[in-house]
């Protein structure tokens, strides 16, 4: 899938995500990076920010806009035809978001969202 592909990919990601929840997401935006840090090569997405539940009030309107990164070389190194693919990606890209609203990786899991 080529990253024009990918980033559309991840578009209709975020297009599926119901418009209330997305109505929470103040200050967020989305990137797609090829790959993730070094010793990371495994990771598939990455919430860069400060969850909404440990936020004051205080100074929030100079924050810099939390991030939420999908790498695409590992999501498709792991997906084996294209519909797994933009299962996974969808996958992801919920995953960062519920990061965002504070839910940790183990309640996730629990969620089926791991």
């Amino acid at each position: 899938m080529s990253r024009e592909e990918f980033e559309e990919a991840v578009g209709e990601a975020l297009d599926l995500v119901p418009e209330g929840l997305m109505d929470h997401l103040d200050n967020v935006v989305f990137l797609v990076e090829d790959e993730p840090e070094p010793g990371e090569p495994d990771l598939l997405g990455l919430y860069d920010g400060i969850p909404l539940t440990e936020r004051d009030d205080l100074g929030m309107g100079m924050q810099l806009p939390d991030r939420i990164f999908v790498y695409r070389g590992p999501l498709l190194r792991m997906c084996e035809d294209r519909e797994e693919l933009l299962d996974e990606i969808a996958i992801t890209v919920v995953h960062e978001i519920a990061h965002h609203f504070g839910i940790d990786d183990d309640r996730l899991h629990r969620l089926g969202w791991g």
